[in-house]
């Protein structure tokens, strides 16, 4: 056993050389992909990304040099006055096992209940096809949010601002902070079902925390002077950023740390991996590049170095907020108390980088704390898109469904703004009667906007008036009483598109009906209806 831990570490290191003979290749062949530079810019960042990669895999060579001095040490325990096999101490060490070395504390001294469970430490859930070798690893975590949740329209707007081959290069990680598993199951569930070809190719993984992972946090020390529900409450998201980043350290080059309410703006990775890469080339020192102003978001750091985080979150996870530890964490690092202030921030402005104008936007407003309302908007981002204006045919509106203020439905028509209504009823119509009978070749209506993610259109149909009643049979399923053909409906994204079969003929009206009482309002912030031109 001990000659197979022995050739396990010798293979280890032949395996880091082999892999750093095939990368060198590799990386040279993709030194000039980087669009829009020049060469002697890409062969920089070439060599950049490799040095990063090369950081990377020693990184995972002393996570396997570790494990293997663990599982050497525990051996040495066992035998340790045993008789059984007299010279296994001398033979696991060359004559160099010391039971009197120090051994440094872990993690267990800090937070000793992980010794309660042996699987304290692993995912209770996993879902995803566990992909590594990436560049990017998006940690995104999530809770159970009581008025409403953010994260289906977070991970569509993340997944529609990368390209192919940024999907390619990238993982997102979705932790659902929760230790009630079939909560846990059930946003895996809509993950999956929302984002199948994400979910199957590896870009989306879903991980839980086991219970066992949380001390008992009804116990924790209140400090800061927060109340109790205020001190679990930023506690327990500091032990959730751990999980999450060691479950995400072996997976890639960069992690970046995102919340479960933001939005991207388009190319967001490539931008931040081309300005990874420019600072490693440049041979700054940097621990956080910051792609957004706002607490912890966007926050890129190399996953070699999330170590230091992790452990630090995990020693103070009960005195501070996540976003003061990372800044304790840099004025460790760099600030002296011999010095002034300006002298420290001026040391910190070296390790914590900043890109300008802001990529990530944060756009919830009701907090996963309970009865904690925020409006936080990075103003570095720039304008939101709320609604989406196109040059739809002449025709007249009308609905029953009561606007609110100006956003009216013929606004919303005409591209000037967003319709939202209060509170649609079973039976409510939006009509679109067209001036003149058209052929419609295809049709968009989106609901929700990203301040109002679930103000959309549920259990809501899109029909068609042909102008002549012989393309009507009313034996059709799909044909209402009053003679509207069903071509189609939203979807659980609020969105709801397709085309119009010729068959029909000219199209009279086309008209969304509402099926079920809604919660909430309805936002229509996109209407997009093209003619079909004759031939």
């Amino acid at each position: 056993m001990i000659a197979h831990l022995i050739s396990v570490a010798s293979i280890r290191r032949r395996c880091l050389i082999i892999l750093m003979v095939i990368l060198v290749p590799c990386t040279i062949l993709n030194l000039f992909s980087f669009p829009d530079m020049g060469e002697e810019t890409a062969l920089q960042n070439g060599i950049a990304e490799l040095q990063a990669k090369l950081e990377h895999l020693q990184s995972k060579y002393i996570n396997t040099q570790e494990e293997i001095n663990l599982l050497s040490h525990q051996l040495l325990l066992m035998t340790e006055n045993s008789h059984v096999l007299p010279n296994l101490q001398f033979m696991m060490l060359n004559g160099t096992s010391n039971m009197t070395a120090i051994k440094l504390p872990s993690i267990y001294n800090f937070l000793p209940h992980f010794l309660n469970d042996p699987n304290s430490l692993r995912p209770a859930f996993l879902q995803g096809k566990s992909r590594t070798g990436v560049s990017m690893v998006l940690g995104v975590p999530t809770v159970r949010r009581e008025i409403q949740s953010y994260l289906l329209t977070t991970l569509k707007n993340l997944v529609d601002r990368m390209t192919p081959e940024e999907a390619m290069d990238t993982v997102i990680i979705v932790m659902v902070a929760e230790t009630d598993l079939e909560y846990v199951s059930y946003v895996a569930k809509q993950i999956e079902v929302h984002f199948p070809i994400e979910s199957e190719s590896g870009l989306l993984e879903v991980i839980s925390p086991s219970a066992s992972y949380y001390p008992d946090l009804s116990k924790l020390r209140d400090t800061l002077g927060d109340d109790h529900q205020r001190v679990v409450w930023r506690s327990k998201q500091n032990l959730d950023f751990a999980f999450l980043m060691s479950y995400a350290q072996g997976k890639g080059t960069f992690y970046i740390q995102l919340e479960d309410d933001i939005l991207a703006k388009k190319n967001f990775i490539t931008t931040m991996k081309s300005y990874a890469l420019q600072k490693i080339s440049q041979k700054e020192k940097w621990f956080v590049l910051d792609f957004c102003q706002l607490g912890f978001i966007g926050k890129l750091f190399k996953c070699v170095e999330l170590p230091w985080l992790i452990q630090f979150f995990l020693m103070f996870y009960n005195d501070k907020p996540v976003d003061w530890l990372l800044d304790h964490l840099v004025s460790t690092k760099v600030c002296s108390l011999d010095k002034d202030s300006k002298h420290c921030k001026m040391a910190k402005a070296e390790l914590w980088l900043h890109y300008k104008p802001s990529l990530f936007q944060h756009i919830g407003t009701h907090s996963s704390l309970k009865g904690k309302v925020q409006k936080l908007k990075d103003k570095q981002f720039g304008k939101i898109t709320f609604y989406y204006a196109h040059d739809n045919p002449d025709a007249t509106v009308e609905t029953r469904i009561t606007s609110y203020k100006q956003y009216t439905l013929n606004k919303a028509y005409k591209g000037e703004s967003f319709f939202w209504g209060l509170l649609p009823q079973p039976g409510d119509h939006l009509k679109f009667k067209f001036k003149h009978p058209i052929f419609v070749k295809k049709y968009l209506f989106r609901s929700g906007n990203p301040e109002h993610p679930l103000d959309k259109f549920y259990n809501t149909t899109v029909e068609v008036l042909p102008e002549a009643s012989k393309f009507v049979n009313r034996n059709n399923n799909d044909v209402t009483e009053d003679g509207y053909i069903i071509i189609g409906k939203f979807d659980s994204l609020g969105l709801a598109r397709g085309t119009v079969d010729r068959k029909y003929g000219r199209i009279s009206v086309l008209r969304l009906t509402v099926h079920s009482e809604s919660e909430n309002w309805a936002i229509l912030s996109e209407i997009h209806i093209v003619e079909d031109q004759p031939s």
